[in-house]
């Protein structure tokens, strides 16, 4: 299924069987099936059935039927399914508590739900009490939607094609609810308009990505609007898709299936910076890599200049250490990878000039759930590294004079699920997003995230500050793993640091310190000192009032399942200070 883009009003946007289309074109490779293709044909086909199925079981056109499933084949069929007989899919995360679950499926107000496995279907059974509108569960695992196709037996093909003929680009397509860091979730209502545009747009940016041929793996959860753009992209482009939900089988998968780009988000790029440094360490070529990291940040950082690289020193360091060093770090991503598309986040300048200089092109993009996601993107052609790029066609983006980013166009939202008041803080008087970041535009239009607007601090003293860049600057010390600063109203700034705990054994041994857990020995001054000077690294980079003065190493890291990390790994800062609130306060005993 794809939009048919040659109509020109938004309004008239509707789904269309791709007819004629190369019925043999390998469309999608999911891991649970082996490693036969599902071709582009045999995709329209499990569409066609399944919709009829949805059909036959009552689901009517602007019914809200909810998708709870880890990263798989069945998540995108049921996605379009759904899209091509009017119904609006809601997206709930596999992982999601019994709360949110029930609150996502009563908001929305959903008659059906889909579910991945029998743990999944225990959890809706325990909060249908509390849902009188959800009338029917299919669960994947469990054959349901084998027997739902079986049931569409008795819908004729041209219901389906009269219901998909009805749908236009006003209608809602999805009620994506936010994983957010703070707050309960809100259902972003997306429509087929907004999702085209945003899929047209950033297609036709990332045409040298995204095109027949082309594959990737996706692993990221199909719940968050990034990986969904994806998702839509790659079926528009005709590009392959190998799906996997098993974080811990990506490593093997990428080298099996070697896709040409990868869908990541910052902390995955940093994991296998760190991987590699550790590697290295092992092998006793810490120092060589070491060198190589600073040769590919220099290489890249002169491909911006106009005359290049130098011919004398710096290419020929480069060319040894291609041999070396970087096709190993690419050998990790399947060695095909020569570029990845990053979000969620932004990603650290250093680690962005280091994979480019090792000759993996790392595109920095911007958006949000509630733009369909995406605003801004690097381009292979049109890059800054360190910035969002530049806007998508038929995308505005302006500074606010508090230096919040606002955007306007096609892809933003018409507003939060039976939620008009956030609605209307959400935008300014005359129609643009309030996006809750900070940043700048220079004077070529490329935006820079600076930080979020609802976690700038102000001192005791009045010092204004935003948080990210130095959490960055300290969380490049390979030992660190998440960093937290805290200081609103306090009388100074603060640090709740982490340990990687796949670098722990080895400086730990290193050290000669005992084979026990960071929690025995985050009073040690043997690891006191050693984020000490991180810290004092990080100091360096700004003013001294946001230097931080103290810090405190947690017994453990932060994780999605303790609720500390959102699903694309940024830190949930209200969950962290709520768990820590006795380690915080003891960093300003005595003040």
């Amino acid at each position: 299924m794809v939009w048919d883009n040659a109509r020109t009003d938004p309004d008239e946007v509707q789904f269309l069987r791709p007819d004629p289309i190369p019925r043999s074109w390998p469309a999608f490779r999911t891991l649970r099936d082996g490693p036969s293709p599902v071709t582009c044909g045999q995709f329209r086909d499990d569409v066609l059935t399944l919709a009829r199925g949805f059909v036959a079981a009552g689901v009517n056109r602007g019914d809200r039927v909810g998708l709870m499933s880890s990263t798989r084949y069945e998540w995108t069929l049921i996605d379009y399914a759904l899209w091509s007989i009017g119904a609006v899919t809601v997206p709930v995360y596999d992982n999601s508590s019994v709360e949110q679950t029930q609150w996502i499926l009563a908001d929305s107000g959903a008659v059906g739900c889909v579910v991945e496995t029998a743990e999944h279907e225990a959890l809706v059974h325990d909060v249908r009490r509390d849902l009188p509108g959800l009338r029917q569960v299919w669960r994947i695992d469990g054959g349901d939607l084998i027997a739902l196709a079986g049931q569409g037996r008795t819908v004729d093909d041209a219901e389906v094609e009269r219901r998909r003929r009805a749908v236009s680009g006003g209608d809602v397509a999805s009620i994506v609810y936010t994983s957010g860091t703070t707050g309960r979730p809100k259902g972003c209502v997306l429509t087929h308009r907004g999702i085209h545009c945003d899929v047209l747009a950033a297609t036709e940016a990332l045409k040298e990505l995204l095109h027949p041929g082309a594959s990737t793996l996706l692993f990221l959860p199909l719940a968050h609007a990034f990986a969904r753009l994806i998702q839509v992209g790659m079926v528009y482009r005709r590009a392959t898709m190998v799906h996997c939900a098993d974080l811990a089988a990506v490593p093997a998968q990428l080298r099996r299936y070697r896709p040409t780009f990868l869908l990541t988000v910052p902390r995955m790029l940093e994991k296998a910076h760190d991987k590699a440094r550790r590697r290295a360490d092992d092998g006793h070529r810490g120092r060589l890599f070491g060198l190589a990291e600073r040769v590919a940040v220099r290489y890249s950082r002169a491909l911006d200049r106009r005359r290049g690289p130098g011919l004398l020193l710096l290419r020929p360091a480069h060319a040894v250490f291609e041999v070396l060093v970087y096709r190993k770090v690419r050998a990790a991503f399947g060695g095909r990878c020569r570029m990845a598309i990053v979000g969620g986040a932004p990603l650290g300048e250093r680690l962005g000039h280091f994979f480019r200089g090792a000759g993996l092109t790392v595109l920095e993009g911007y958006g949000l759930t509630e733009t369909s996601p995406a605003l801004t993107t690097n381009t292979p052609s049109a890059m800054r590294v360190g910035t969002a790029g530049r806007p998508l066609a038929g995308v505005q983006i302006r500074v606010a004079d508090d230096g919040e980013v606002l955007a306007r166009g096609p892809v933003v939202f018409r507003g939060y699920w039976n939620n008009p008041e956030a609605t209307r803080e959400t935008f300014t008087g005359d129609g643009w997003l309030r996006t809750g970041d900070l940043g700048s535009v220079d004077a070529d239009g490329y935006l820079r995230i600076t930080g979020r607007k609802k976690e700038i601090m102000v001192t005791a003293a009045g010092q204004t500050l935003a948080p990210a860049q130095i959490e960055e600057r300290i969380r490049e010390h390979p030992l660190i793993s998440q960093v937290m600063l805290v200081g609103d109203r306090r009388p100074y700034v603060a640090a709740l640091v982490t340990i990687d705990e796949q670098a722990w054994p080895r400086w730990r041994a290193a050290h000669g310190l005992p084979a026990v857990s960071v929690g025995q020995l985050r009073r040690s001054p043997e690891l006191r000192g050693e984020i000490q000077a991180a810290v004092e690294r990080a100091n360096a980079t700004v003013s001294h009032a946001e230097q931080v003065k103290t810090f405190d190493i947690l017994p453990r890291d932060f994780t999605e399942d303790t609720g500390e990390l959102t699903p694309t790994l940024k830190i949930k800062r209200e969950s962290v200070q709520a768990h820590y609130g006795a380690d915080i306060d003891a960093l300003y005993r005595g003040h």
